[in-house]
């Protein structure tokens, strides 16, 4: 399905960009034996969407013999410690969909760098319509208020779900080290990667980043995470927007502190009237989207948190935000990747320092 941005449709697929091009002979030969259709012809497309890890559309075979795959691998070039984890994404995925059913189920992984040039792993693929910066035409263009407040309903709704998962029950109790600490862990940690990706002065991140450290809460009871939640990371069926058939990007999953998720959700949730901000906004200033404050309200009724404290994480979620663009612009910056959707990025993370810094209480 096509993916909503903001003032365009952007394809679901596309060629495989010139430079995160792979050797499709080699992996065709490594996943013969391994995946249900291996034996037949491989073609490889490339996803559109997205701005870190790269994830291609594995067809074996044509019409209706088709066995479709989905094959995610770390960005080109170096990357920061802890993120873009195969791995982690491929352990988690590998069980979660048992309990949590919006996860796609993952078949495979390989830590061998030289079947493409670095770990990847293979998973099932999922049909849905997942929304960005705007509403597709098949939910009203926007002009749906029901429709409009579904979307809003089930990017929280569906966040409840997943931290009423029980991750002992499906072996992931473990993913995370010390969940108890993990807040102040990763406060320390997202400010060290700031740290590592500056390409110039920006004074308001060094504040922010200090006033975190400075005012972390004590937590709630740790749960599993998602640790990247927003609504184009999830797709919905596009018969209706409240429901969702799949979430996305789990390479940071891990066990913690559940508020966390959802600062990472309000720090793109913007209610009407404001600037819209980052890469690709959430379309919530459309009417009928929940307000960022009923946001949160229902995030409390769902799970039965105690949700007064969500300012910290509301600036936490938009430092994180800002250092990931900063992150991949970092790339950019030192050419270790040449595609020119990140040129504007360094811009975007400096406006989200900003906006972390106005939010806080």
């Amino acid at each position: 399905m096509p993916v909503a941005m903001a003032g365009a449709v952007v394809p679901e697929l596309i060629p495989v960009r010139a430079d995160e091009r792979f050797d499709e002979l080699a992996l065709r030969a490594y996943l013969r034996e391994k995946l249900a259709g291996g034996e037949l012809p491989l073609r490889v497309e490339q996803f559109a969407g997205g701005h870190a890890n790269l994830t291609y559309l594995l067809r074996y075979g044509e019409g209706d013999g088709a066995v479709e795959y989905v094959l995610r691998r770390p960005p080109l070039g170096p990357v920061a410690p802890g993120s873009h984890d195969m791995h982690r994404e491929y352990r988690a995925l590998s069980v979660l969909w048992k309990a949590f059913p919006p996860a796609p189920r993952a078949y495979l992984y390989c830590d061998d760098a030289s079947v493409i040039g670095g770990p990847f792993f293979v998973m099932e693929r999922r049909r849905g319509i997942v929304v960005s910066g705007s509403i597709p035409a098949e939910f009203g263009g926007g002009q749906d208020e029901r429709a409009n407040r579904k979307l809003s309903e089930v990017v929280i709704d569906t966040l409840a779900e997943l931290h009423a998962v029980d991750p002992k029950a499906i072996g992931l109790d473990s993913l995370g080290r010390d969940p108890e600490r993990f807040l102040a862990r990763q406060v320390k940690g997202w400010a060290d990667r700031y740290e590592r990706s500056k390409t110039g002065s920006v004074p308001v991140a060094e504040e922010v980043s200090a006033w975190l450290l400075d005012h972390i809460p004590e937590s709630p009871a740790p749960t599993l995470l998602h640790n990247d939640w927003r609504l184009d990371n999830m797709a919905v069926d596009p018969r209706d927007p409240g429901r969702c058939v799949a979430v996305y990007d789990w390479d940071m999953c891990t066990v913690g502190d559940p508020l966390a998720d959802l600062g990472t959700l309000l720090a793109l949730w913007n209610n009407r009237g404001d600037a819209p901000v980052g890469m690709s906004p959430m379309p919530t200033q459309s009417a009928g989207f929940m307000s960022r404050e009923d946001a949160v309200a229902r995030y409390g009724e769902r799970s039965g948190r105690d949700v007064r404290g969500v300012s910290y994480y509301d600036v936490f979620g938009t430092f994180k935000m800002a250092v990931v663009l900063q992150q991949i612009y970092f790339r950019y910056h030192r050419g270790q990747t040449q595609d020119e959707r990140f040129a504007g990025l360094g811009a975007g993370a400096a406006g989200l320092f900003e906006l972390a810094a106005s939010r806080r209480p």
